[in-house]
């Protein structure tokens, strides 16, 4: 009699925990395609969904009226490589959608969390923190901070990431139009950033290859001459 008190007792612990389960936050979902970094269309239950990640934002590869933005190509193809085909769980918050109608959820893969990762590699900044969709904010924005002290990816080019977005290059962009043919031998990356700061890179900065050059020098000091400053490190 003992036994099948204790098999009964069993059965009820192993329903109870089934049933919480079927009752977390937590949906099983396809990724169909990989819209850019911070955003993918999925399956689930035969309907196909767009999710937008959850407090972070990457570089604009796709917006209609923005150019591709520095570190977005890297973004999305980190995310198409990682989740393209692939079955994921999306864990929501406490509102569900955004005002395009888009899932607002943290997307896991093998128990990693998409979201943190792209914070990870300096792929994404923080960003639209509203209530009452924060519970992982304080992590996030942890994570966030270890990047920004290692200037990996989108820290790595100065003033570019800000509370508001990114950098607006079309300044730069404008004035780039014509190439800039640098004498042989000199290497010098002269840029004007959004806010009017001359600066200048040279090989060994972590933002050289991304950066369009005004102006080429063939010294350090050829560029203080001409009023620009080094890159911050």
């Amino acid at each position: 009699m003992r036994k099948w008190i204790i098999v009964v007792i069993i059965l009820m612990l192993t329903s109870g925990c089934s049933l919480q389960q079927n009752d977390s936050r937590f949906i099983a979902a396809e990724v169909l395609r990989v819209v850019d970094g911070d955003t993918v269309n999925v399956q689930i239950n035969g309907k196909e969904e767009t999710v937008r990640l959850l407090l972070i934002d990457t570089p604009e590869t796709v917006h209609p009226s923005k150019p591709v933005q520095p570190f977005g190509p890297e973004a999305s193809s980190f995310v198409n490589e990682l989740l393209n085909g692939a079955n994921v769980q999306l864990e929501m918050d406490a509102g569900e959608r955004d005002k395009y109608g888009r899932l607002l959820a943290y997307v896991y893969i093998d128990d990693q969390m998409v979201n943190e990762m792209l914070l990870e590699k300096g792929l994404a900044r923080l960003a639209y923190v509203f209530e009452p969709n924060t519970k992982y904010v304080d992590d996030f924005s942890a994570i966030q901070k270890k990047a920004q002290q290692q200037r990996i990816g989108i820290w790595s080019i100065e003033n570019y990431a800000t509370d508001q977005g990114f950098a607006d290059n079309e300044i730069q962009e404008n004035r780039n139009e014509e190439t800039v043919i640098a004498p042989e031998g000199c290497t010098i990356k002269g840029n004007i950033n959004s806010k009017g700061e001359k600066i200048y890179h040279t090989e060994e900065s972590p933002s050289y290859k991304v950066t369009k050059p005004e102006e080429m020098f063939c010294s350090e000091a050829e560029a203080i001459s001409a009023g620009y400053r080094a890159v911050k490190r």
